[in-house]
């Protein structure tokens, strides 16, 4: 199933922020990516329908393997991305947002060559 950018956005907070809490719950996203709480919680059930992520009587939510998948690929080119601006001179905000719209926007292909490319110019 093809997602949206806007699901890969909630997919990479909800992986970063599992990653560095442990559990998340959609207020959790709501105040991470400064959304009302009725957006998120229209996009968790959006998300849910579509087999990305589970949410738990207690209002946990966790990734699926489907979610993991795609927020663990939306991350990866995200921390690629913007290293690499910020190695090429722009300023921590600008490369932020700008490797947030990349992310979303290269091809498999072109993002794979660009980092095999980037891999092999550090050592």
């Amino acid at each position: 199933m093809r997602i949206q950018e806007s699901g890969e956005m909630y997919l990479e907070t909800i992986y970063v922020l599992l990653e560095r809490n442990g559990n998340v719950r959609s207020v959790d996203v709501a105040e991470h990516m400064g959304y009302s709480k009725p957006s998120i919680s229209r996009a968790m059930g959006l998300l849910k329908n579509g087999g990305f992520i589970e949410i738990a009587k207690d209002g946990a939510i966790t990734l699926t393997p489907a979610g993991q998948e795609v927020a663990k690929k939306i991350y990866e080119r995200h921390t690629l991305l913007s290293s690499l601006l910020l190695e090429l001179g722009v300023s921590p905000e600008t490369a932020t947002e700008d490797a947030c719209k990349l992310e979303h926007a290269i091809s498999d292909e072109s993002f794979e060559a660009l980092k095999k490319y980037i891999l092999s110019h550090k050592e």
